[in-house]
């Protein structure tokens, strides 16, 4: 299976992934241990995808893409961590021993890791729209949806589940536009120099 296909399928994945995460978080879906174990691979999904999208683009999306995407990865895989924790290790810890948590070193690197995703999603997304190699309304929704998908502590609830759905929508996007996506052939090298046969 073509990469551009493998990735794409995981932009769709991601993408309902935001979807059901949003659901569940707004009262739409019922609290199960499936919905709870599914919810922090909505981040690692994005990972994959964000590494087809920026394959895609990066003929034309030059340094900024590649810094772009390296902030983006590393937010989305400081993201797959915090909602890890979340989901699997906050749960089985007191109320008090949380708090303490959150109010030092685990709380501010909750936040680096929310500063270094909004960064990421910027410069990725500034570099996408100038390559033009992607939707434009589709990088834009994934922008402007993912600020405060970023900083859910920071935003009130309402627009932080706005902003994931948001971003469900144009990741969802971009994901089409990878699955229909024409990879480049791959040149093998025969020789050094023209006229040059293999030994047997």
């Amino acid at each position: 299976m073509r990469v551009y296909r493998v990735t794409g399928t995981a932009g769709f994945i991601c993408a309902l992934l935001l979807v059901v995460n949003s659901a569940r978080r707004a009262g739409f879906l019922p609290e199960t241990a499936l919905t709870h174990a599914i919810a922090p691979f909505a981040a690692l999904t994005g990972l994959l995808a964000i590494t087809g999208i920026y394959l895609h683009i990066r003929g034309t999306a030059g340094s900024l893409g590649l810094v772009g995407y390296v902030l983006n990865s590393a937010g989305l895989a400081g993201a797959f961590a915090i909602e890890y924790i979340l989901h699997f290790v906050f749960p089985y810890l007191g109320g008090g021993t949380v708090s303490a948590l959150l109010a030092g070193s685990t709380g501010r690197a909750f936040l680096v890791t929310s500063v270094v995703m909004v960064v990421g999603v910027l410069t990725f997304s500034a570099a996408a729209v100038r390559g033009r190699a992607m939707p434009i309304v589709a990088v834009s929704l994934y922008a402007v949806g993912m600020i405060p998908g970023s900083l859910r502590s920071l935003v009130p609830v309402p627009v932080y589940l706005g902003g994931l759905v948001m971003a469900a929508v144009g990741v969802a996007w971009m994901a089409a536009r990878l699955w229909s996506a024409e990879e480049e052939p791959v040149t093998v090298a025969r020789g050094a120099r023209r006229g040059v046969r293999p030994t047997a």
